[in-house]
């Protein structure tokens, strides 16, 4: 079964990689095309916010196709935006082609976990998924900063580096995956769940947790640049120690969510996020304690996203393909307004003090967890009673 998850694998891996290493290149990128680095940060945005619309558009228009020609076709299209990426010589034609390498991984990421859905035993659906959705998190452990040391000397080698993993991926596709056709869906049916309140809410969670993560987190490298003295191989141990502490964080949650309510530990977890957020200033003023900070800052930033997973497939089983899609266009829509507002904010406040508003979106999102948790509690309490005269 791993052999034929492990394209897709490589696939997520190539997605999460490309979206996440221009973080980590961005002032180098500022620098070549002669723009501020939060004009260059919106690249990022860019990124993010037509990943997120492609996701669920793009899902429905190839929904009749082939799951395998999806993959391939959107690969070959990933591939295409990041060469193009790569031979850009100004911020217009470097902007468009990350819109055109976005369109391609939004496709990717939808067609790959409904492939592994597919072709595995239903007994072992739930490893398959996280097999392959395991390429997102691991990208952001080991893909970012290895992109980040790859394009040290020039930031266009790590582009043509992720090209070349979309071309594997899809080489990988046409080998070891079989014809895949699944039942064609409307549009409408996809965004039916939006109609209901609770999910809404939990949506709106993802993507403040993610704004409030990569308001700083986009701005990381201009932030770290003085403890740093503009050491392109510090830069990328920092990343490396922050990409497992999200690693960390991700397999954190998925135990714990199995022993303790996901409501709890996502609460916690906003709460502590938030403290966090507000030492980002002077955990930064010495390279130890830069590194102690960015392992917590990472683990908290990949508590958030399971819990919410959880959440979601707790609420409605038989509807986890649609809320999971719909949660993966929260979060780029929370890195999308996070890449957004913290070029905004640069107009106010230096790059080190990102943290003290990215703490300020957080709250929100915790405010908004508790209203959802307060809320969900009612209608339980309203059902409870109903239920008990009908199985009477």
């Amino acid at each position: 079964m791993y052999k034929r998850l492990l394209p897709l694998a490589l696939a997520t891996f190539a997605v999460g990689t490309d979206g996440f290493v221009i973080a980590g290149l961005l002032p180098a990128i500022a620098k070549d095309l002669e723009v501020s680095v939060p004009t260059a940060g919106q690249l990022v945005t860019a990124f993010a916010l037509t990943l997120a619309v492609a996701a669920p558009v793009l899902g429905w228009a190839t929904s009749s196709m082939d799951r395998r020609k999806a993959l391939m076709i959107a690969l070959i299209v990933f591939a295409i935006g990041n060469v193009a990426t790569a031979l850009g010589t100004s911020y217009a034609a470097v902007l468009t082609a990350r819109i055109v390498t976005a369109a391609g991984a939004g496709i990717i990421t939808s067609s790959a976990s409904s492939a592994a859905a597919v072709i595995s035993p239903p007994e072992r659906r739930g490893r398959a998924l996280a097999f392959v959705l395991g390429g997102l998190t691991l990208s952001s452990a080991i893909g970012l900063p290895l992109g980040t040391l790859i394009g040290s000397s020039d930031w266009h080698i790590t582009l043509w580096a992720v090209a070349a993993l979309g071309l594997v991926a899809a080489l990988g596709v046409a080998i070891a995956l079989p014809k895949i056709m699944l039942p064609a869906t409307t549009f409408r049916a996809r965004l039916e769940p939006l109609k209901e309140r609770w999910v809404l809410g939990t949506l709106a969670v993802t993507m403040l947790a993610l704004t409030g993560a990569y308001l700083l987190y986009t701005y990381v490298g201009a932030a770290l640049d003085d403890t740093i003295d503009g050491s392109e191989t510090t830069l990328t141990w920092v990343l490396f120690v922050y990409g497992l502490g999200v690693l960390g964080g991700n397999l954190l949650a998925g135990r714990l969510s199995d022993r303790y309510p996901a409501e709890r530990l996502l609460i916690a977890s906003l709460v502590v996020f938030t403290v966090v957020l507000l030492l980002a200033r002077p955990a930064i003023e010495n390279l130890a304690t830069t590194f102690v900070w960015a392992a917590v800052w990472g683990m908290l930033v990949g508590v958030p996203t399971v819990l919410q997973q959880h959440r979601l497939v707790a609420h409605a089983p038989a509807a986890t393909p649609v809320l999971l899609g719909l949660n993966s266009s929260a979060i780029y829509l929370g890195i999308a307004l996070g890449g957004a507002l913290g070029g905004l904010f640069q107009s106010w406040i230096s790059p080190v003090w990102l943290g003290v508003p990215a703490a300020g979106v957080t709250v929100v999102a915790l405010l908004l967890t508790l209203v959802s948790v307060q809320s969900r509690k009612r209608v339980v309490a309203v059902e409870e009673p109903s239920l008990a005269v009908s199985t009477n």
